[in-house]
């Protein structure tokens, strides 16, 4: 059973995990409590890039500048967070993990560029009711583990998985390795 809350940390999905939305996913988690769990797909970048929609916050947009599946609930819901330049909140959002905040979109983004690096954004979500994460891991589904910063801003989100995992102590780090398709090793 889940001990703790996971806001601001990842969720990397296990090879036993068999929904094809989350195939080999790592899932920020932006918000969990007895009222459920939020979060978005970080290794899932579209071809959409943000200049034909965003054109204003391309100039933040961290690489690649496309926009990301977030997740499967509500596709049209735009999510971002940004890269604050110091580790107080102040006009950057809320915060989720150390400079990660959530960014409102309907801001100046040249007034956001003061207070953020940069910005990735995300169309759809994750979302989990009361008690469905917490079954989720315990059935295997989930291995929940520490999220560093570079996680939400990766250029090469292909090989998050791999490397999330990599990075992890004892025998979760073997999973890395684990093949794409098994009936081919």
């Amino acid at each position: 059973m889940v001990d703790a809350w996971l806001t601001g940390r990842l969720l990397v999905a296990t090879p036993a995990l068999e929904d094809p939305n989350f195939t080999r996913s790592v899932v920020l988690i932006l918000d969990h409590d007895e009222d459920g769990a939020l979060g978005v797909v970080l290794n899932r970048a579209s071809s959409l890039g943000m200049r034909e929609t965003l054109g204003g916050w391309t100039d933040l947009a961290a690489d690649p500048p496309v926009f990301f599946g977030g997740g499967p609930v509500e596709p049209e819901a735009i999510v971002a967070l940004g890269r604050a330049w110091s580790l107080e909140a102040g006009d950057g959002g809320t915060a989720i993990l150390e400079r990660i905040r959530l960014v409102d979109l309907g801001t100046d983004p040249v007034l956001a560029a003061a207070d953020l690096e940069r910005v990735r954004v995300f169309a759809g979500y994750a979302g989990w009711a009361p008690g469905q994460l917490e079954d989720e891991i315990d059935q295997g589904a989930w291995f929940p583990v520490d999220a560093r910063p570079e996680d939400v801003f990766t250029d090469d989100p292909d090989r998050l998985w791999r490397e999330v995992l990599r990075r992890q102590a004892g025998s979760l780090a073997m999973f890395a390795t684990f093949p794409s398709d098994p009936t081919m090793n």
